[in-house]
């Protein structure tokens, strides 16, 4: 069951992304020839508004075939007014960008959805306390339920985590212990700790890990559009710094996941309930919006790169130039999806 929920959610991404294209493809006048999830051998298709729509053999991503426009041969064009070689940079700009531009907005209205359902998240309850840490001094305990800091409400761990990392001076905290109210004061301090990618970081902390205990977020409908526009924004820029990092070495390679570490967690949010499938289908609807702006020439960034360069110079790539960087894309994205299936095996094999 968690394959299929998995595979069906990929291909639901990738049908919104390539939606995101044809649509705009379709208001600036160019003829979509062909609409595609999947590659390879078609095993189904259909005749709708002068495209075929199909599905192909491998579910590992999708295409939209516009007229004048073939990433194995760009030397391949046309000069017909509904093609998309004879539309302004301008133009090409808007129609590449809207596959992304799709995807994050995808990943918001799930978000939404995600926001509108009550999502679980972490209460201030302290599970462990560490020895000597600041708030073993200050005689926190575990159970504890931290209600305010500095007079400032707290209802979720994050919350907590958020005022004493970014705390200046001495805190006094407002505590439930066995139904009774205390006051106490620490003051944070500077420790290593690790970061979401991996990395040894300063940070101030007091020394309690989470006890584990969960509440549902109750949001009011203006509560829930900020939770989605932070939700988003904020995936999208974790997995732009991710991408930032992995390409200046400061993330090793074998951090980089391919299509079965995606399957894989989809399958196990299936397990954990249908909440748990939004956040990562959200997630994975970021994760492609960014990776397709990536200036590599067989990516919607690289098509970008070449028609920003149109608009800069006035004029178009040479022919040869475009054929060699395709070619050069291609291998890199090739290059980039071999690494991240060798990494996949390896973290199944242990």
């Amino acid at each position: 069951m968690g394959m299929i929920v998995s595979l069906l959610v990929l291909s639901a991404l990738i049908f919104f992304h390539e939606l995101g294209h044809y649509m705009a493809a379709r208001l600036m006048g160019v003829y979509v020839e062909v609409f595609s999830i999947g590659f390879g051998k078609k095993i189904a298709s259909f005749q709708k508004f002068g495209t075929e729509w199909r599905i192909a053999m491998i579910p590992l991503g999708g295409y939209v075939k516009m007229k004048g426009q073939n990433d194995s041969d760009p030397s391949q064009v046309s000069l017909d007014d509904d093609s998309y070689n004879t539309k302004t940079p301008a133009q090409r700009i808007f129609i590449l960008l809207a596959g992304p531009a799709a995807n994050f907005v995808l990943a918001f209205v799930l978000y939404l959805f995600i926001g509108l359902g009550s999502p679980m998240v972490l209460s201030p309850i302290i599970g462990k306390v560490v020895d000597n840490s600041p708030a073993f001094v200050a005689g926190l305990e575990t159970n504890d339920t931290i209600r305010s800091i500095n007079g400032v409400g707290i209802t979720t761990w994050k919350e907590m985590a958020k005022i004493i990392s970014s705390s200046e001076e001495s805190l006094n905290l407002e505590i439930l212990r066995d139904g009774f109210v205390e006051m106490k004061t620490l003051t944070p301090k500077l420790e290593d700790a690790q970061n979401i990618y991996g990395e040894t970081i300063k940070k101030k902390m007091i020394g309690i890990g989470s006890a584990g205990v969960t509440h549902k977020l109750d949001l009011g409908f203006t509560e829930t559009f900020a939770y989605a526009t932070e939700q988003t924004i904020f995936a999208s820029t974790m997995i732009f710094t991710g991408v930032k990092k992995l390409i200046l070495g400061e993330v090793p390679a074998k951090e980089l996941g391919g299509v079965i570490s995606i399957v894989k967690i989809t399958a196990d949010a299936t397990d954990a309930g249908w909440m748990s499938v939004l956040f990562f289908a959200a997630l994975i609807s970021v994760n492609l919006g960014v990776l397709n702006l990536l200036p590599i020439p067989a990516l919607d960034g690289g098509h970008i790169m070449f028609n920003l360069y149109e608009m800069i110079t006035r004029r178009a790539p040479s022919e040869a130039v475009l054929i060699k960087l395709t070619i050069a894309g291609w291998v890199a994205l090739f290059s980039l999806m071999g690494l991240g299936l060798f990494n996949d095996i390896n973290r199944l094999m242990g």
